[in-house]
C-alpha cells in the first residue's frame, strides 16, 4: 500500500491544489512552506478546520510528512484559505480533542471513524501580503 501512494499521490495533489485554491470549500487550504534542506518554496494542498486565531490541520500519516516537518522546522509558513493568504506559526501537534471544535458538523463527526489522531495547530499571526 505504501507504494500506492506517491503515485497517487502526484496524480491527486495538482487537481486538490487547483481545488483547494479557489477557496470555495471551507475544508481546503494550501500550505505555503520553505524545505528544511532545500530552501525551496512549496505548496501542498490541505484540508483544515479553522478558529479565529488558529488553522488545524488533520495528520493522517503523522507529523512526519514533509511539509510538516517544514513548517516545524521554520516555525511557520503561510496558508490560503477562502481566497486569502494567511501568515501561520507556532506549530503544534495536538489531540483530536483540541481540533474536533474547528471542523464543521459533518466532518467533526467523520474524523474520528477515519483514525486522524493528531492535527497540526497553526496560529494565524496575520493576513499575508503574498503567499510564501
Amino acid at each position: 500500500m505504501g507504494s500506492l501512494i506517491k503515485p497517487l499521490t502526484r496524480v491527486m495533489n495538482p487537481l486538490a491544489m487547483r481545488l483547494a485554491a479557489t477557496g470555495l470549500l471551507s475544508v481546503w487550504g494550501v500550505v505555503h512552506h520553505t524545505g528544511r534542506k532545500s530552501g525551496r518554496a512549496f505548496s501542498t494542498p490541505i484540508a483544515l478546520g479553522a478558529k479565529a486565531d488558529y488553522f488545524f490541520v488533520p495528520l493522517p500519516w503523522g507529523p512526519g510528512t514533509d511539509w510538516c516537518r517544514n513548517l516545524v522546522a521554520a516555525n511557520g509558513g503561510g496558508i490560503r484559505y477562502r481566497g486569502r493568504d494567511y501568515r501561520v506559526t507556532d506549530p503544534q501537534v495536538v489531540t483530536m480533542e483540541v481540533a474536533r471544535p474547528a471542523f464543521p458538523g459533518p466532518i467533526r463527526l467523520i474524523l474520528p471513524l477515519v483514525g486522524i489522531k493528531s492535527f497540526l495547530r497553526l496560529q494565524r499571526t496575520a493576513l499575508a501580503q503574498h503567499a510564501a
